[in-house]
């Protein structure tokens, strides 16, 4: 069972590896019942592309590396991106996935925007 977002965006956060929150790097609004809600605007622009400049930064060289992994894989182990990047170290691993994926909901956020003029949606805790 997974936790999904929806409304102007929609997808599913990783499992054991994104939290329900993460869109809270990039800024915006949030308000927390069962669902975080999350509204960003036209103003946001400049977090947003200053959140997805970090997630870059962090990944390094390993963005491209994860970029070819994951346009070939529908699943993977540890050990398969452990090969992919060549890390032995299992929590760095988990760290680039986590900024990979966080990467890829600030990207759809930013998009969003600035298709829209804004993006809202709810995140299921």
């Amino acid at each position: 069972m997974g936790r999904y977002y929806s409304g102007d965006i929609e997808g599913k956060f990783w499992f054991a590896i994104q939290g329900s929150d993460d869109a809270s790097f990039f800024g915006g609004e949030v308000s927390e019942p069962n669902y975080l809600n999350y509204y960003f605007g036209k103003e946001d622009i400049k977090d947003l592309e200053e959140g997805i400049r970090k997630c870059k930064e962090e990944l390094g060289d390993n963005l491209d590396k994860l970029e070819k992994f994951f346009s070939k894989a529908e699943m993977y182990s540890d050990e398969d991106v452990e090969k992919a990047l060549e890390i032995s170290d299992k929590e760095k691993v988990r760290s680039m996935l986590q900024w990979f994926a966080r990467l890829g909901l600030g990207n759809k956020i930013l998009n969003c925007v600035k298709e829209n003029s804004e993006c809202s949606f709810e995140a299921e805790c």
